[in-house]
């Protein structure tokens, strides 16, 4: 099969700054696009580059861009939720010279009722091996590595978190893939997708929804996130919560006025004066 031509197929990665963001992420291994080389990439770009839609609650909207994205992650080394992390990520990675291919993901959680498919996630192929790989660098909680995509159910721990990725079956018969993972609530289901392509053109789709819609979580408060092998951090509202890999927990209720020391000290977010004002404020509540 002919690859497609049209650029909107593809990740940009020939405009992205590679020397920027690998700087920006620790990043010093070898450019090559081996397994080894993209477990250490997912496990730099996750645990350097924090998860937040703070850009959303001070009233701006999301801009997926490679240049918009470059010099907010990057430059500005400020953090994003999936659909950021996710383009730039695809965006190196293609300038290394992986296979990459696009996702959707429903985020369950445990959740009942259907939900909608507003998840980015990376199918991911080596020059090295023939494994396929799933990585996901914009859940804002791991996995810190990459996951191969095999037919047998594997559980497997990724610094000290715990998951479990199995292949069952969805609407008609088509293959569908679960990811769970260990935490406060034991074992529960994260989110489910398929190998169905999405292209930057769906993921401008879905970001328009997960950042304008009044039924998105993600327009109502803050939410940020920051994930160690050995601990999780979650600012939900004025919530500060840390969470560990054994399933248990710590929360403590913040003043509006904590809010820019704690993402500077905890989530590595430093703002500048005039948005840390605005935060303080809680517009989001009025």
């Amino acid at each position: 099969m002919t690859e497609p031509t049209d650029p909107s197929y593809h990740w940009n990665g020939a405009e992205l700054d590679l020397d920027a963001y690998l700087t920006r992420i620790g990043f010093d291994g070898e450019r090559k696009p081996t397994v080894e080389t993209l477990q250490q990439l997912v496990l730099q770009h996750t645990t350097s580059i924090p998860f937040e839609n703070l850009e959303i609650i001070l009233g701006r909207g999301i801009d997926l861009d490679l240049e918009t994205l470059q010099d907010k992650l990057v430059r500005r080394r400020r953090g994003g939720y999936c659909y950021e992390n996710v383009q730039l990520f695809a965006a190196a990675l293609e300038r290394l010279g992986f296979g990459v291919t696009g996702l959707g993901g429903r985020v369950t959680l445990g959740a009942e009722s259907l939900r909608p498919s507003t998840h980015a996630l990376l199918r991911v192929t080596t020059a090295d091996d023939d494994r396929a790989w799933l990585v996901d660098v914009g859940f804002g909680a791991g996995p810190l590595r990459a996951l191969e995509l095999t037919h047998s159910p594997v559980e497997f721990t990724a610094g000290e978190w715990r998951f479990r990725l199995e292949r069952g079956s969805g609407e008609l018969g088509i293959e569908q893939w679960t990811l769970y993972q260990f935490g406060r609530d034991g074992w529960v289901d994260r989110y489910t997708f398929t190998m169905n392509p999405q292209y930057r053109i769906d993921f401008r789709v879905g970001n328009h929804f997960v950042s304008t819609s009044p039924h998105s979580p993600f327009t109502m408060r803050p939410f940020v996130q920051r994930f160690h092998p050995g601990v999780h951090y979650v600012l939900d509202d004025l919530t500060l919560i840390t969470e560990h890999p054994d399933g248990s927990a710590d929360t403590r209720e913040l003043e509006p006025a904590e809010l820019p020391k704690v993402l500077s000290e905890v989530f590595d977010i430093d703002l500048d004066a005039a948005d840390a004002a605005r935060l303080t404020e809680v517009p989001w509540r009025n």
